[in-house]
């Protein structure tokens, strides 16, 4: 059963979502959070669903600020507007009467839902794919001095996810991802967690995942792909991801 829905971020932002429950009443849930450029209905949200729902666990996965059918535009979208957004999505499910949640993020979500954890004490479960741990150092990674340089005078960027078309985003992204970088709110996580990435990641740098890992206090488990890209373009990569991810939600969400 899906149910599209919409809510209020702290700044008044409508944010559009999508809650799928299994057949049977539960209260238990893993919140999604979509990577950069993508959705609330990205295949690894729209897998994940169909695995948790036959668990008996619910779903909720929300667009973030200017992605989707949520309030935008997509130029003003900022790492703290993005974790105020994943705090919202979380309280509107206690509210709704779901008690036992997990917590998940692909990529850019990953970053947000870390920091986001790393804020809250009523989380069962974290579960990180391929998370970006540092944001400002895979831009600069990514992008090279001379398109750092052009973002900062233009506010566009190259789609870093394969498309042609600049993207109009604020340089104010980068000053804040600078702001927001994740390894030191980590350490105050308390909720189990799991990192799964491909070794041959060609957007996040693994050693972000490795050292988020060894910052960790709490119960982890890093799970590396042989082979496997940042998409999980391989059919058998991106299932293993998936089952790997949804057996950590349903271990500690039963």
């Amino acid at each position: 059963m899906e149910q599209d829905l919409s809510f209020s971020d702290p700044q008044g932002h409508r944010v559009a979502a999508v809650l799928a429950a299994p057949a049977s009443e539960t209260d238990r849930i893993a919140i999604l959070c979509h990577g950069f450029l993508s959705g609330k209905r990205s295949t690894t949200n729209k897998t994940l669903t169909r695995l948790l729902n036959a668990q008996g666990i619910a779903t909720f996965a929300f667009d973030f600020f200017g992605q989707g059918d949520s309030d935008g535009p997509f130029e003003a979208l900022t790492t703290t507007t993005a974790v105020a957004q994943a705090h919202a999505a979380l309280d509107l499910v206690r509210q709704k009467g779901f008690r036992r949640l997990g917590l998940m993020g692909s990529s850019f979500g990953g970053l947000v839902a870390t920091l986001t954890a790393a804020q809250r004490h009523d989380l069962a479960c974290l579960a990180l794919k391929c998370p970006v741990v540092d944001f400002a150092e895979e831009l600069r990674l990514t992008l090279g001095d001379a398109e750092m340089a052009m973002w900062q005078s233009t506010d566009t960027i190259p789609n870093i996810m394969g498309g042609t078309e600049r993207i109009r985003l604020r340089y104010a992204f980068y000053e804040d991802c600078l702001l927001r970088i994740a390894y030191e709110p980590a350490k105050t996580i308390t909720a189990p967690t799991l990192i799964v990435q491909g070794d041959q990641d060609e957007c996040v740098p693994l050693h972000q995942s490795q050292q988020l890992a060894a910052t960790l206090t709490c119960p982890n488990r890093m799970e590396l792909l042989p082979g496997a890209d940042h998409q999980f373009t391989k059919s058998a990569d991106f299932g293993r991801m998936t089952t790997l991810i949804a057996k950590w939600l349903t271990t500690y969400l039963t």
